[in-house]
């Protein structure tokens, strides 16, 4: 009876990874994320990373973070305008900063090379496409094309220096 258990024991000590529980556990949710704090801050860059749990998109800013809004939407339209934005994915997030890619003097901060692929995607796991939706009225928008309909968390960072970002990570499952 004794080498069954201790058989049993060791048999359950050296299960493969695969069959371990999942350290990507979250509580972030689908539902806005929003912050209405105001800050003299410009667009400077828009980027990606990938990790282990998540896709990540950062909103480089050259001052302290201000107000934002992220939510999913039916579709992404341009700020000013109202034309729609194209996206792959099969859900769709809204990202406003309360930010302008232009400084007082109306001179550009932010100007992408490639307004509908910000970012190169390819081999993310969640993302698939970046668009920008413009900037009016001191705030910038962007649409961002995920898989599905997933969860999501918004965080303000300080740095480097003087500047700040705004990070936006989706998880790669519920």
């Amino acid at each position: 009876m004794f080498l069954a258990s201790l058989a049993t024991c060791a048999s359950l000590s050296t299960l493969p990874a695969a069959a371990t529980p999942s350290s990507c556990g979250n509580s972030w949710g689908s539902l806005d994320k929003l912050a209405s704090d105001y800050a003299p801050a410009t667009v400077g860059d828009v980027r990606a990373g990938r990790h282990h749990c998540f896709d990540r998109l950062v909103v480089d800013l050259t001052g302290p973070a201000g107000g934002y809004r992220v939510a999913y939407t039916d579709r992404v339209t341009q700020d000013g305008s109202g034309d729609p934005v194209p996206l792959r994915g099969g859900a769709f997030l809204h990202v406003m900063v309360q930010a302008p890619a232009y400084d007082e003097d109306g001179n550009s901060t932010y100007r992408p090379a490639d307004r509908t692929e910000l970012v190169d995607m390819r081999g993310y796991q969640t993302f698939r496409q970046a668009s920008w939706a413009g900037s009016f009225e001191g705030q910038s928008g962007l649409g961002l094309g995920v898989r599905a309909r997933l969860p999501f968390r918004v965080m303000t960072l300080d740095g480097p220096g003087a500047g700040s970002r705004v990070v936006i990570d989706v998880a790669h499952h519920w």
